[in-house]
């Protein structure tokens, strides 16, 4: 596989398919809709520190693997779309305690207790996630448009991660913190609705399926490609927790919408490595350019130039896209919704990392951050140039 061409298969964007799509986006962004303005909440009206803050936003990765080794199992064991659909429904009763701890007023939330909400909210979404991703979005198409099916829905929910939070401050410009948590609550509800309305077949479980295992949550020989792909997630984390305009999220859904075209322009029958390596260097000139806009602003990050946020959300369309894709082509072919769930988890995982270091280490310090997001850039860079690459292509399975 020297060229990264993915076909498109227009008879694959049929009404389930686009409702799976929607039904991804939504129930992203009713998570990512918090993290701009959650931080806020804590520490101007709930009294965290910073360090406190930092820990909650950052249990959420945490989270992630708490019913991960149990997926395989519920999905045989009960129908794969009620799993999902009450996991969704679990996720939202969890925001529901954010509504109830704005709604007293006159007490302050206890610091264990979001911990618990944050730790609950992330084991809810990794679940809802990993059964939709890897099993309901691929039972809507047929078997030679999978890959693409996996391709899509991966851009629907890198899109939330600009729409999420621009919807968050959007929101909390008017509405407050108890407006925000009400947005989010509504898209989780409304992507329920949507999977609601798609019909899966019943299918036979499989026989002998253990309670806990590693199918459909983790693949253990991609373990370097999640470790090449973990810097690029923390570095995510770490730009969110600068104090950033909504126009740095407008102009970062503009860099995704580029790293799209991209890919079926400018890279389309490119040589593999170059997309990678082509993203990691954007990446780069994009957090230089924030770095040296951050050094003379006195506004927030994203008001005083386009440049910074177009360019990282070109560089981190291109590298996420590929990577799962890394990822897919890496796996057999009944382990692809592993595969999906691995690529997931790195990239979830490293958001939340960099979210907690970007509060509790690097509050107040954005110049000390952007120049630890930078060093790791260029160490995902050297890893992916000089070992990750030649690895993939001798392990690749198709």
């Amino acid at each position: 596989m020297n060229t990264q061409n993915t076909p498109v298969h227009v008879n694959l964007w049929h009404r389930d398919f686009w409702l799976m799509l929607v039904a991804d986006l939504l129930l992203t962004m009713s998570v990512y809709v918090l993290l701009p303005v959650m931080p806020q909440w804590l520490m101007g009206t709930e009294n965290f520190t910073p360090f406190e803050t930092g820990l909650s936003m950052g249990v959420f990765g945490l989270g992630l693997y708490l019913f991960g080794s149990y997926c395989s199992w519920l999905v045989e064991r009960y129908r794969r779309n009620v799993v999902c659909m009450w996991a969704v429904l679990a996720l939202a009763a969890d925001m529901g305690l954010l509504w109830y701890l704005d709604g007293r007023r006159s007490e302050f939330a206890e610091f264990g207790v979001v911990m618990l909400q944050r730790l609950l909210l992330g084991a809810t979404f990794g679940l809802a996630q990993m059964v939709l991703s890897s099993t309901l979005i691929i039972d809507t198409c047929e078997s030679h448009q999978r890959t693409e099916a996996n391709h899509s829905a991966a851009w629907f929910a890198r899109f939330a991660l600009a729409l999420g939070p621009l919807s968050g401050l959007v929101v909390s410009n008017y509405y407050g913190f108890s407006g925000v948590v009400l947005t989010a609550i509504g898209c989780a509800l409304a992507a329920v609705v949507l999977i609601k309305m798609v019909t899966f077949p019943f299918r036979a479980p499989e026989e002998d399926v253990h309670m806990a295992s590693f199918d459909r949550f983790l693949l253990p020989h991609g373990h370097v490609l999640f470790l090449n792909l973990l810097p690029v997630s923390t570095v995510t984390g770490l730009v969110l927790a600068l104090p950033l305009a909504a126009t740095f999220y407008v102009w970062l859904m503009g860099g995704f919408v580029l790293a799209l075209l991209a890919q079926h322009f400018v890279f389309r029958d490119a040589e593999l490595k170059s997309e990678v390596v082509s993203g990691l260097l954007l990446l780069l000139a994009g957090l230089l350019a924030l770095t040296v806009s951050t050094a003379s602003a006195q506004e927030p990050v994203g008001v005083v130039t386009p440049l910074a946020p177009v360019v990282i959300g070109l560089g981190l369309g291109l590298v996420g896209a590929r990577f799962l894709l890394f990822f897919i082509k890496l796996s057999r072919h009944c382990k692809r919704g592993t595969s999906q769930s691995t690529f997931f988890l790195g990239w979830e995982t490293g958001l939340a990392i960099g979210l907690c270091l970007g509060y509790a280490v690097f509050f107040h310090h954005s110049q000390l951050l952007l120049n630890l997001c930078i060093v790791l850039t260029l160490l995902s860079l050297l890893m992916y140039h000089f070992y990750t690459h030649a690895w993939f292509v001798e392990h690749k399975n198709r």
